[in-house]
């Protein structure tokens, strides 16, 4: 009977010690995480805030890009300066104006078509400086 009281007492001991130690890792561990968890979180908002910058640069670049394509009536080809043809002859050879247009500023927007059937859309102002090429030089 002493033996198994002995026992138990000794089993009983060595549990309490077995938890007491545990518990004390586990604070520091929390104290840790919590650390862990506010870095991630600042990360986390530094990214999102860096996908806020560039959706603004982006939308105002599609802004900018809109501004520049309204606005146009359309042209004969005839009518487009010379400075402006002989800017798309120069630049793209073997392309076609097939359309032209202009707005109030005087810049046009220029439609090509080259000899593969490709087409492209090329903006300039009236001294054939290109303000908007969609399309590579050839």
């Amino acid at each position: 009977m002493k033996k198994l009281i002995l026992s138990t007492a000794i089993v009983l001991g060595g549990l309490t010690a077995a938890t007491a130690q545990d518990k004390e890792p586990t604070a520091m561990n929390e104290q840790k995480q919590t650390a862990v968890e506010a870095q991630v979180e600042s990360r986390i908002e530094a990214a999102q805030d860096a996908d806020a910058a560039v959706a603004t640069d982006v939308a105002e670049a599609e802004i900018a890009a809109t501004d520049v394509a309204q606005d146009y009536k359309e042209v004969k080809a005839s009518e487009v300066p010379k400075t402006v043809q002989d800017a798309v002859a120069k630049d793209f050879s073997g392309a076609t104006i097939s359309k032209a247009y202009v707005n109030a500023q005087g810049d046009y927007k220029i439609e090509l078509a080259t000899a593969d059937a490709k087409k492209a859309t090329v903006y300039a102002n009236a001294k054939g400086e290109w303000i908007k090429n969609d399309m590579k030089k050839q």
